[in-house]
């Protein structure tokens, strides 16, 4: 019994304290990493825009109605939450710019994809993630464990996955 007590103990303190330290966290976070492809612009361009069936985290997307004069379709993770996505501004083949559009998420945010021809061929690709995280306690995990990085370095990874590539990964 003693051991029980002192097990549940600790699991009150550690929850207490990761709640704690998510409240002292800022809401708002800004992370952006880059990498290089051989392909072109329009190649990347139209990955990104394309079905995002290449992509690790998603299991199933499909469209929305448009909203607002804005493109909408939702993504279906891994753990099977569904997700709305509103395209917030769209220049093929250099830049594109999505955000959650679902309201009541324990967490929003915008990506801006931008999309830079290299000299030497191929395309500079740079995510940019300005996100929110509402919950205190997703605000330590995303701070601490997932890493704000965590879903760019894993979306650039699965692009070059797409195209055959080896990815390097810079800040």
């Amino acid at each position: 019994m003693k051991w029980i007590i002192i097990v549940g103990g600790s699991v009150v303190v550690m929850v207490a304290v990761m709640a704690l330290i998510g409240s002292l966290l800022p809401v708002k976070h800004y992370a952006t990493r880059k990498a290089r492809f051989s392909q072109p612009p329009e190649a990347i361009y139209s990955a990104l825009a394309g079905p995002s069936g290449w992509r690790s985290d998603v299991k199933a997307s499909g469209p929305l109605p448009d909203k607002n004069g804005m493109k909408q379709w939702w993504e279906e993770d891994n753990h099977g939450h569904k997700i709305t996505y509103e395209l917030v501004e769209d220049s093929p083949p250099t830049r594109r710019v999505t955000r959650i559009a679902d309201a009541g998420l324990p967490y929003g945010g915008a990506w801006t994809f931008e999309i830079a021809p290299q000299a030497a061929g191929g395309s500079e690709v740079r995510i940019a993630e300005a996100g929110e995280v509402y919950n205190v306690f997703f605000r330590f995990l995303s701070r601490f464990v997932f890493g704000y990085t965590g879903s760019i370095e894993g979306y650039l990874n699965d692009l070059g996955k797409k195209f055959g590539e080896a990815v390097r990964i810079e800040a």
